[in-house]
């Protein structure tokens, strides 16, 4: 169960990771910026429950071992809800209406919860390895 749930983190951490720097980026270097901007709107739901799933098997799979780390993935979990049901929609509107300074005060929002996601995953996928102290 344990290796499960390292393997879970790991796809989280990864996840997340490859998707807000790889993904994204080059998307937008490859396609014309209409083009990009539509279809990263289509991904993001699904990078949401990507993220939702790995973040909340990953705190079941770990709480028998370490409460801490489960914690920090139940936090992921939780706080990815409201970004995918409010915070998302919030930021189409605001692109579909152009409103410009509201869409870079949303997106700035979201990126920092991002941040904020993989930082957590990372903790939690650090807190895996033995303990060097000693």
């Amino acid at each position: 169960m344990l290796t499960l749930a390292l393997l879970t983190t790991a796809l989280l951490f990864g996840g997340m990771v490859l998707y807000s720097f790889g993904f994204a980026a080059v998307l937008f270097a490859a396609l014309p910026p209409d083009t990009a901007g539509a279809t990263i709107r289509r991904t993001f739901p699904h990078f949401y429950l990507f993220v939702l799933g790995c973040a909340a098997i990953g705190a079941a799979l770990v709480w028998p071992y370490d409460r801490i780390a489960a914690s920090l993935l139940a936090v992921i979990a939780l706080t990815t809800i409201p970004n995918r049901q409010i915070l998302m929609p919030a930021i189409n509107r605001a692109t579909d209406t152009g409103a410009k300074t509201r869409f870079k005060w949303l997106h700035g929002a979201s990126v920092l919860v991002t941040l904020g996601h993989i930082g957590l995953a990372g903790v939690a996928l650090v807190r895996f390895l033995p303990d060097t102290a000693t």
